[in-house]
């Protein structure tokens, strides 16, 4: 045969890659998962309101900014470096830090200061992380517009591919919203524990698939200020956090290896070690 035929040129003999191998689902340990990992190296996007350089939350700084806006001559992107216009960027990015002190935090700015923003440049904001090679995106945000879900969808597949991680918050109210219904993304709801900001619980009925620390929780906030908040909004990033703590140790782990890494590691799975 002349020709092979398409999408099989990476199962030929000379071009087959040797995979690493993860351990069985019993023998998955917080210590083989991050043990003295700190996230270093790597690129985590917060897609939100910005982030507060000098909150002492975020601490080591921020690698890199762009904000984007949609503008009359259609979608602007700065790089310069910018604040947060609420608040709320900032506390994802505390979160972050708090659990993944060195990772390389990217400043994806898409929300105003009302927090809300549109839906074109939400959109714009993930496709900046792909095009720009994040690691992990935290999307505390999404949008129940429909007309967006075919756009966000094909998004969420190419950073699949990519092996750029989506950690998504569901919606705070009981309606679908996007992109965090994905089997493409780790979606993220909230529970109570405070005590433990590595305690997580896997749902076995998804689509939203964790449950992490968003209730009553201390967050960074705007002017160097701090605040008691509920909400989604806040437990994704203490996936997005241990998501980047596991990267650091295991750089190079695709979704579907993540997602068993975290089930095995959740706290309503016997045997787990979630500290």
């Amino acid at each position: 045969m002349d020709e092979r035929p398409a999408w099989s040129a990476q199962f030929a003999p000379d071009a087959l890659r040797t995979l690493t191998p993860v351990p069985s689902l019993d023998e998955i340990t917080a210590e083989w998962a991050w043990n003295r990992s700190t996230g270093a190296g790597v690129k985590v996007a917060i897609i939100d309101s910005g982030i507060d350089p000098g909150h002492e939350a975020v601490g080591r700084g921020i690698s890199g900014y762009v904000a984007i806006t949609d503008g009359p001559m259609g979608l602007l992107h700065d790089t310069e470096p910018h604040e947060d216009s609420y608040g709320h960027g900032t506390a994802c990015a505390g979160i972050i830090r708090s659990i993944a002190p060195d990772c390389e935090l990217y400043s994806v700015k898409v929300l105003g200061q009302r927090l809300t923003g549109r839906g074109t440049t939400f959109a714009a904001g993930l496709q900046w992380a792909i095009e720009n090679g994040m690691d992990v995106c935290n999307v505390s945000m999404g949008t129940t517009k429909k007309n967006f879900f075919g756009l966000l969808h094909n998004l969420a597949d190419r950073a699949y591919f990519q092996k750029t991680m989506l950690v998504t918050a569901a919606n705070n109210m009981p309606v679908p919203s996007f992109p965090s219904l994905y089997a493409s993304v780790i979606s993220v709801a909230s529970h109570e524990g405070l005590d433990d900001p590595h305690l997580f619980y896997y749902n076995p009925s998804p689509p939203v698939e964790f449950g992490a620390p968003g209730i009553d929780v201390r967050v960074a906030w705007a002017d160097g200020g701090w605040i008691t908040a509920t909400g989604n909004s806040f437990a994704a990033p203490h996936i997005t956090g241990i998501v980047a703590k596991i990267l650091g140790k295991h750089p190079g782990l695709t979704l579907f290896q993540m997602k068993t890494i975290l089930r095995a590691l959740s706290a309503n799975m016997p045997h787990a070690k979630p500290g």
